[in-house]
């Protein structure tokens, strides 16, 4: 027989400390000093003020959740306003839960300093959001507008949504600091809460290097891209919409597919390539995209060399085509990352492909097909002064140099090709002072991409400056090598503080 336990006891240990555990990475501060000393050496703390222990019970549930998933980018703290000790602490610190029905208050502080009340939804996709970047936009799905839209957080909810939706399925991939992408959200909430229960549109941030598959998939160059499907199958970028938005017509436009036009390309798939370039000793195949612009231009280029070496007595070979939306496991095996995408089969063997675009530049590719040229390099395979850093190596680095200016970039970025051969050749320039260093972070590889997170790169490029590896400011002049090297020499002339202050005239 188990003695009851007392009334009086649910009182001394109230229901949340009975029911839950709280995490144990939720601080608990009643200390003035404590908390001055916290805010001096953490830059990124949330802290709960609750008017009782009770009061505090349903946000120290969330809170310990949130702990766990922001662990070492940002600390979360609890102090119990009715308790003696911390009462002083929470009038000092300006917490005013006198109103009857408010029973607590999140405050955050960045930097040592107090920077904004929590005022954003109180669930755990708006709070880490937020720890993660407490200046950033709210999420698109805490506007009330956007309630029929399905927001998608992973590739796995991605798949997941493309497997099981029946209805036609409009997918807009943003950025969260991409002003077109939000000045279309209103018209794209709009046209979801318009077509309820005869589409779906859905919306996913894939700013993150972390979806740097799908952008590839989807051929995400820019935010916003809209893409269309049905049943799984991608069809086509929807590009149609205008300047005040509307409802997206669904299959507006929708295009005969090529392999059902006739003509004389062949249009090979996943189940049929190998048996065809083996019965072929000369191929060449176009890789190509439904919505492309640049594939729909070289297309009638494409047919009317097809259909010349189709008419020849003594044939040098023939072209083919393969939708690469639908056979993802060609694309894939070709590693096709851009359309249209050509590549030549001899007797079975891959070559490399120059641009080639018009009729007589295909006839005569196929009459005498040039020796394969070796693969471009890529930046890090080239012998430059360039240091190329990674996860493990980057803070080791960056620390026995005085002054270190990181490039963090994406290989497929256009912004980054451009850029790279003026900040190459600036860090040519200082290749002889060894305190100063050009240093690049390719934030698509995966052991970078804690890094990049933590280095707070939202964009590609993104340039910082550190001296004696601690960052100190991000940099936003000309990308030119004359930017970076006069950049790099007001550093080493002491300069940095005039530099500051012209910046600020600015």
């Amino acid at each position: 027989h188990t003695a009851s336990k007392p009334a009086w006891l649910w009182v001394v240990l109230p229901l949340w400390l009975s029911s839950a555990k709280v995490s144990s990475l939720i601080e608990r501060i009643s200390d003035p000093k404590d908390l001055k000393k916290l805010l001096r050496t953490r830059n990124n703390v949330l802290v709960l003020y609750s008017k009782s222990e009770a009061a505090a019970e349903n946000h120290l549930r969330l809170l310990s959740t949130v702990a766990q998933a922001v662990k070492g980018q940002g600390t979360i703290c609890w102090v119990d306003c009715g308790d003696a000790e911390s009462r002083k602490l929470c009038k000092k610190m300006k917490v005013d839960l006198s109103p009857k029905d408010k029973k607590v208050e999140l405050f955050h502080y960045q930097d040592g300093a107090f920077h904004t009340e929590y005022n954003r939804a109180v669930t755990f996709k708006s709070i880490v959001a937020f720890l993660k970047d407490p200046k950033g936009p709210p999420l698109w799905e805490e506007d009330p507008g956007a309630k029929d839209v399905v927001h998608l957080d992973s590739e796995k909810d991605f798949r997941r949504l493309l497997k099981k939706e029946e209805k036609p399925l409009l997918i807009m991939f943003y950025a969260p600091w991409c002003s077109m992408c939000k000045r279309m959200m209103p018209h794209f909430q709009k046209a979801a809460t318009q077509l309820r229960g005869h589409a779906v549109l859905a919306g996913m941030n894939v700013y993150s290097s972390e979806f740097e598959n799908i952008k590839e998939e989807y051929s995400v160059r820019g935010f916003p891209t809209i893409c269309y499907f049905e049943k799984g199958r991608f069809l086509f970028q929807y590009d149609n919409y205008g300047s005040t938005g509307g409802a997206p017509a669904g299959p507006e436009g929708r295009r005969t597919p090529w392999a059902d036009e006739g003509g004389s390309v062949y249009h090979l798939t996943d189940e049929d390539f190998d048996q065809f370039v083996k019965e072929h000793s000369s191929v060449l195949v176009m890789f190509h995209a439904p919505w492309c612009g640049h594939c729909k231009k070289m297309k009638p280029e494409f047919e009317k060399a097809a259909e010349a070496l189709h008419g020849e007595a003594d044939s040098s070979g023939v072209l083919a085509a393969v939708d690469a939306t639908v056979n993802k496991a060609l694309a894939e095996r070709f590693h096709i990352s851009e359309f249209p995408t050509l590549k030549y089969f001899k007797n079975g063997e891959k070559y490399a492909v120059p641009v080639l675009r018009t009729k007589k530049k295909f006839l005569e590719w196929m009459q005498n097909p040039e020796a394969p040229p070796p693969p471009e390099p890529t930046w890090e395979e080239q012998q430059t002064s360039v240091l190329h850093l990674v996860g493990d190596n980057f803070r080791e680095t960056l620390k026995k140099k005085k002054h270190t200016l990181v490039m963090f970039y994406a290989p497929w970025c256009p912004h980054c090709k451009k850029v790279i051969p003026h900040f190459t050749a600036a860090a040519d320039a200082f290749k002889d002072d060894r305190k100063i260093a050009c240093a690049a972070v390719d934030c698509v590889k995966d052991k970078n991409q804690d890094l990049c997170q933590q280095e707070a790169v939202k964009g590609y490029p993104t340039f910082h400056y550190y001296y004696y590896g601690k960052f100190t400011e991000k940099y936003d002049s000309d990308r030119t090598e004359l930017g970076f090297t006069n950049y790099i020499r007001a550093l080493r002339e002491g300069d940095h503080e005039r530099l500051g202050k012209k910046k600020e005239e600015l």
